[in-house]
């Protein structure tokens, strides 16, 4: 993809899967919202999570962004990242709040429900360092 159908794409999808490394050095694939800031990805998840201990012990993720069910729909993109975790729930809050206004939920209840929320989790940056994207759409029918 070019880097503007990338970014027509990171906006109209809303789930993005993240791999970290577990424990036991096995990769941990998790679904999570994500807001795009640029060229980076923004989150946030549960401080005590496992995908949140795994960040903490190597801030290294994989993400992918996938959509279609026709290979010749296929599309996507895998990005390797160097994750920043913020732990400041008076910034956390900009994460939730980005997540939530992408699904067109905001308002006072809703501020009030990501403050609540916000000492008890993590915001997560993810740099992308490697970007790879597929669109089978354009091999026009040869494979």
């Amino acid at each position: 993809m070019s880097d503007d159908e990338l970014h027509a794409f990171l906006g109209e999808q809303k789930v993005v899967t993240c791999a970290t490394i577990g424990p036991n050095g096995r990769p941990h694939l998790m679904p999570l919202w994500f807001a795009a800031d640029g060229q980076k990805l923004r989150s946030w998840t549960y401080a005590k999570s496992q995908k949140a201990k795994n960040l903490e012990r190597d801030p290294h993720a994989t993400l992918q962004i996938e959509d279609g069910e026709q290979y010749h729909e296929l599309r996507g993109v895998m990005m390797e990242c160097d994750v920043e975790i913020e732990r400041e729930p008076d910034k956390v809050v900009n994460f939730g709040m980005a997540l939530f206004q992408r699904f067109g939920a905001t308002g006072p209840d809703v501020e009030a429900m990501i403050a609540g929320q916000a000492p008890k989790r993590i915001g997560m940056t993810f740099t992308p360092t490697r970007t790879i994207s597929w669109d089978h759409g354009k091999l026009g029918g040869t494979y």
